[in-house]
C-alpha cells in the first residue's frame, strides 16, 4: 500500500490538478472566505475616533496589542469589527481541552466518538461567547478611558462595541468551520495565517527601507534573509519529524488458515505541542508591559518600572523567562493532548504490542518515556526558533512580523494545507485508476 501511494504521489502533475474539479471548488471557496475575512478587518467600530486611536495604538504596538494585531491581520490597529479575531475561540478550545483532563464527565465525552466531540465543540462555542463578551466589554471600557478615543462615551457605545466585536468573532468562528468542511485546510489556522501573511510584505518593505536609509547594512540584510530561510528549513524538518514506535500484532487463525501477524508504527511528532507554547509565553510576557503602558507612568512604583524595563524585547531577563515558559508549556500542552495510558489501552484492546514491552502499564510507561525525551528536543527547537529572531529584532530593529511565532504559524499551516491538497490529488488519481480498471473489466466481459 505504501509503495502504491508513493507511486501515485510521484505521478501528480498539472493535468491531475486540472481534472480535480472538487479540489478547485474547495480552493476557490477558501480564497473567497479569506477575502471576506480581510475585508472585515477594514470595517471600523461605530463611535470611534480613528485618528486618535491610531495615534494611541502607535504607543502600545510593542506590547501584547502588537501580538494580537498580528493574529488579527491588522484589525486591532484599525479597531475593526474583527479586532478580537479568533483568539477567544482558541482560548476557549484550550480551556476545554484542559478541562477534559480534569473533569471526568468531559473526559468520558471525549471517548464517545463523534457525538461526544460535537458536544465538546458546543461547549467550546459557549466558552467563546463568554470570553468574547468579557474581552469586548473590557475593550469598550478601555477605549472610553482614553482621551478623545470615543465620540460619545456611555452604555450605548459599550453595548454596540460588545455586539460588534462579539459578532465579528462568532462570524470568524463560523467562517473557519466552513473553510474546514467545504474548503482546504484547517479554517481557524488559515484565518490566522492570512492575517500574518497580509503584513509580511509591509515588514519586508520596512526592512528594505531601513537598508535604503542606511539604518541596516546590505550584508546584514542578506544575513537576515539567509537566517529566515534557514529557520524556515529547520521548521519544515522538525514539524515533519516523527519518532515511530514499532507495533506488532499476533498471528490469528481464521477457519483453517493461519494469518501472519501484521506490523505497523505509532508515530510520535517531535513537536507535539505545535505553536501553542510560543503564543502562551509571548502573551504572558507582554502583558506587564501592556498594562504599564495603559497606566500613568508617574504613578507607577520604582520596582514596577524596573520590572517592565527588564521584560522589554531583547533584555536578558525577557529571554530567560521566554525560553523557560516555552519549555514549560511544551511539556504541559503535550501532556494534555497526548495520553500514553489511553494509547496503551487502545493497543492492548486491539491486540497490538511493542516488542519487548509488556502490554498495559509497561507500554504506557515506555510511551511516556519516549514522548518525554522527544519533547525535550521539541522544546529546545521551539526555544531556538523563537529566541533567535528576538535577539535579531532587539539588535537590528527588524520589524516585529519577522518573529519566530509568526514564522512557526506560517510554515506549519502551509505544510498542513499542502499535505491536504496533495491528499485530494492522490484521491482524485486513485479514483481515476479505479474507473479505468472497471472499464477494462467491462470490455473484457463483453
Amino acid at each position: 500500500m505504501a509503495s502504491a501511494a508513493e507511486q501515485l504521489a510521484s505521478n501528480l502533475n498539472f493535468s491531475t490538478f486540472a481534472k480535480a474539479e472538487d479540489l478547485k471548488k474547495r480552493l476557490w471557496f477558501t480564497l473567497g472566505a479569506l477575502l471576506v475575512y480581510r475585508l472585515g478587518t477594514y470595517i471600523p467600530l461605530p463611535g470611534l475616533n480613528p485618528d486618535a486611536f491610531a495615534q494611541a495604538f502607535r504607543g502600545q504596538s510593542g506590547g501584547i496589542l502588537g501580538l494580537f494585531n498580528m493574529f488579527s491581520g491588522g484589525a486591532v490597529e484599525r479597531m475593526a469589527i474583527f479586532a478580537l479575531g479568533i483568539m477567544p475561540y482558541i482560548s476557549a478550545s484550550i480551556i476545554v481541552q484542559l478541562m477534559t483532563s480534569v473533569v471526568p464527565a468531559l473526559e468520558q465525552l471525549k471517548k464517545e466518538g463523534e457525538q461526544g466531540r460535537k458536544i465538546i465543540n458546543q461547549y467550546t462555542r459557549y466558552g467563546t461567547v463568554l470570553l468574547g463578551t468579557a474581552q469586548a466589554y473590557a475593550i469598550a471600557v478601555g477605549l472610553e478611558s482614553g482621551n478623545g478615543l470615543v465620540n460619545d462615551p456611555g452604555w450605548f457605545f459599550r453595548i454596540s462595541t460588545v455586539i460588534s466585536l462579539l459578532g465579528g468573532t462568532m462570524f470568524l468562528m463560523w467562517l473557519g468551520e466552513q473553510i474546514t468542511s467545504r474548503g482546504i485546510g484547517n479554517g481557524i489556522s488559515l484565518i490566522i495565517f492570512a492575517g500574518i501573511v497580509a503584513h509580511l510584505p509591509t515588514a519586508l518593505a520596512g526592512t528594505l527601507e531601513l537598508g535604503r536609509t542606511g539604518a541596516l547594512s546590505t550584508p546584514l540584510i542578506l544575513a537576515i534573509i539567509v537566517m529566515v530561510v534557514g529557520v524556515i528549513a529547520l521548521i519544515v524538518f522538525v514539524e515533519r519529524a516523527q519518532r515511530r514506535l514499532l507495533i506488532q500484532y499476533p498471528k490469528r487463525q481464521v477457519g483453517n488458515r493461519m494469518f501472519q501477524g501484521d506490523t505497523s508504527h505509532l508515530p510520535l511528532k517531535l513537536n507535539t505541542s505545535g505553536v501553542i507554547p510560543a503564543i502562551f509565553a509571548s502573551s504572558l510576557l507582554l502583558l506587564p508591559a501592556t498594562l504599564a503602558g495603559f497606566a500613568n507612568t508617574a504613578t507607577l512604583p520604582g520596582w514596577a518600572t524596573t520590572v517592565v524595563g527588564a521584560l522589554a524585547h531583547g533584555k536578558p531577563l525577557y529571554m530567560v523567562l521566554y525560553g523557560a515558559m516555552i519549555a514549560f508549556f511544551a511539556f504541559f500542552y503535550t501532556a494534555i493532548v497526548f495520553n500514553p495510558k489511553d494509547t496503551a489501552d487502545n493497543l492492548k484492546k486491539h491486540g497490538g504490542f511493542i516488542p519487548g514491552i509488556r502490554p498495559g502499564e509497561r507500554t504506557a510507561e515506555y510511551i511516556d518515556y519516549v514522548l518525554t525525551r522527544i519533547t525535550v528536543i521539541g522544546a529546545a527547537y521551539l526555544i531556538f526558533v523563537c529566541i533567535l529572531p528576538e535577539v535579531l529584532i532587539s539588535q537590528t530593529g527588524v520589524p516585529f512580523y519577522l518573529g519566530g511565532t509568526s514564522l512557526l504559524i506560517v510554515v506549519s499551516v502551509t505544510l498542513d494545507t499542502v499535505a491536504q491538497i496533495q491528499g485530494h490529488l492522490i484521491a482524485q488519481q486513485y479514483e481515476g485508476l479505479i474507473k479505468k480498471s472497471k472499464l477494462r473489466g467491462g470490455k473484457r466481459g463483453r
